[in-house]
C-alpha cells in the first residue's frame, strides 16, 4: 500500500490520525505502519464499533435458558466404553481425524519470556507444554497406525519463534509434514470516540480476535482446504495450557458419531456455584455457552433435586468438530459474533505523547469458539472427571499454577501407571 492510498482509504472512514506522524519515521517504520492499515477491515471494524456502543441495548435482550443434556462417562458401563473407543478407533484409524492446539499466547503472566507453549512447569526431564501435548499425539498416532495431523493456531507476536522453537528441538520426533502453523487473525482496538487507537506513532494496537477466530483463520491460511484433502472428519480444538489435555481421545470421538450431533465436547463439574467458567445450557432452543460474568444468581445457584447444579457443566476448550460443521460455519456468512470488552491501553494523544491511560479507554474484540454451538441443533456432551483431564497452567502462583499442574500431571500418570 502506498501513503497516497492509506490516506486515501483513511478519509474514507474518518481514521486520517493513524497516519499523523508518518513524516517523522523512518522507512522501516512506515513500511510497518502501512502494512498495518493494509491489513485492516475498516468496514468491518466500523461495524463493530456502531455495536460496541449501542452494547447496552443489546444486553437488554431476554432469552430462555435451559439445561442441557450430558451424559457422564462415570455412568457409562466398561462395554459402553469399550465399544466407542472401537468406534473412535476406526475413525482415527482411517485418517478421519486431526487435532487443533490453540498457541497464540505468550507466558508473560508465568514470567515466561516466550510463547507460551515454550513454558516448562517443572516435570523430570523438562519437558515443554508443546512437547506434553506432541507425547501424546505420537503415541496415540503409533496405537492407531496414523499419523494426526496437529494444527498449532500461533500468533503474529509468536509465529516465528514457535516454528524456530520446534526446529530446534527436531519436531519433538513428530513428522515435519504433519504439522500445520497457523497465525491468528487480528483486530485494531478502538477508542470510546471511535477513533482506531495508535498506540505508537508507528504502529496501531491490535489485538488477538479471541478463539471463535480458529475458523476464519483456518480457511484464510489454507488450513481447511489441508483437512478437506487429507479427507478428515473430525477436528478436535483445545488449549495449550491444560497439561492433562487429551488432544485424541478415541472415547469422544466414538461418542460423538455414535450420538450422530456434528459438535461435541468434553465439560467438567463446576467447583462451585461461582466458580470462573462458562456453563453449557440451551437459549432460546440452541446450545450456549453462558458465561459466567452474564449467569443470574438464580441460574447459578439452581440445583436438581439430588442436589447437583442444574447448570453445572464446565466449558473448558475441549470441542470436537464435524468437518461438515467446520463448512457450515464459514458458510454463515456473517460468522460469529463479537464480544466487547473495555479495555486500557496506551494511546499517542494530540501532542504526539505516549500515554498510559488510568481507566478504560478503549474497545477490544473478540469472536468465542462456543457461539458457534448456536448453529446447530444440538451438541453431544460427555462430562469427564476434572482430575483426569484438567490441569491448567494460568497463574505464576496459587490455583491453576504450574505447581499445581504438575502435581496433577504426576497423580494422574501414577494412576494410569497402576491401571497398566
Amino acid at each position: 500500500m502506498t501513503p497516497e492510498k492509506a490516506k486515501e482509504l483513511l478519509k474514507q472512514y474518518g481514521q486520517e490520525h493513524l497516519l499523523k506522524y508518518f513524516d517523522e519515521l523512518g522507512e522501516e517504520e512506515r513500511a510497518g505502519l502501512l502494512g498495518q492499515i493494509a491489513g485492516i477491515d475498516f468496514k468491518k471494524v466500523s461495524g463493530l464499533f456502531l455495536t460496541a456502543s449501542g452494547a447496552a441495548a443489546k444486553d437488554s435482550e431476554e432469552h430462555r435458558y435451559e439445561p442441557l443434556p450430558f451424559t457422564d462417562k462415570k455412568d457409562l458401563s466398561k462395554e459402553e466404553i469399550a465399544s466407542l473407543e472401537k468406534k473412535g478407533g476406526e475413525i482415527i484409524s482411517n485418517g478421519g481425524f486431526a487435532a487443533l492446539t490453540m498457541a497464540g499466547g505468550q507466558g508473560t503472566r508465568l514470567g515466561h519470556n516466550g510463547p507460551k507453549g515454550t513454558y516448562d512447569i517443572g516435570l523430570p526431564g523438562h519437558p515443554s507444554l508443546f512437547e506434553i501435548q506432541c507425547g501424546r499425539l505420537l503415541a496415540a498416532s503409533k496405537k492407531f497406525g496414523k499419523t494426526i495431523p496437529w494444527y498449532i493456531m500461533t500468533s503474529r507476536e509468536n509465529d516465528r519463534e514457535t516454528k524456530e522453537f520446534f526446529k530446534a528441538n527436531g519436531f519433538f520426533g513428530y513428522p515435519e509434514e504433519d504439522i500445520k502453523f497457523f497465525v491468528q487473525n487480528m483486530l485494531p482496538m478502538v477508542a470510546f470516540d471511535g477513533k482506531i487507537v495508535l498506540d505508537r506513532k508507528d504502529h496501531v494496537k491490535e489485538g488477538a480476535d479471541g478463539h471463535g477466530g480458529v475458523f476464519a483463520a483456518l480457511k484464510s491460511s489454507g488450513c481447511y482446504a489441508d483437512m478437506l484433502k487429507r479427507g478428515v472428519k473430525w477436528i478436535f480444538i483445545g488449549g495449550i495450557d491444560n497439561v492433562l489435555l487429551k488432544l485424541c481421545d478415541p472415547l469422544l470421538v466414538g461418542f460423538a458419531a455414535a450420538y450422530g450431533a456434528k459438535i461435541a465436547a468434553k465439560s467438567l463439574v463446576k467447583r462451585d456455584a461461582r466458580e470462573g467458567v462458562g456453563v453449557f445450557c440451551r437459549r432460546d432452543g440452541k446450545p450456549y455457552v453462558i458465561e459466567y460474568t452474564e449467569i443470574s444468581e438464580e441460574m447459578a445457584d439452581a440445583r436438581r433435586e439430588d442436589g447437583s447444579f442444574l447448570y453445572g457443566d464446565a466449558h473448558v476448550l475441549c470441542n470436537l468438530f464435524s468437518i461438515e460443521s467446520i463448512g457450515a460455519i464459514l458458510d454463515s456468512g456473517d460468522g460469529l459474533p463479537y464480544h466487547v470488552a473495555k479495555k486500557k491501553t496506551q494511546f499517542v494523544d494530540e501532542d504526539g505523547t505516549v500515554t498510559v491511560p488510568e481507566k478504560p479507554n478503549a474497545y477490544k474484540f473478540e469472536a468465542f469458539i462456543f457461539d458457534a454451538f448456536e448453529y446447530f441443533g444440538d451438541i453431544a456432551i460427555l462430562r469427564v472427571d476434572r482430575e483426569s483431564e484438567f490441569a491448567p497452567v494460568k497463574n505464576r502462583e496459587g490455583s491453576d499454577s504450574p505447581e499445581t499442574a504438575r502435581l496433577m500431571y504426576e497423580e494422574n500418570q501414577r494412576r494410569e501407571n497402576e491401571q497398566r
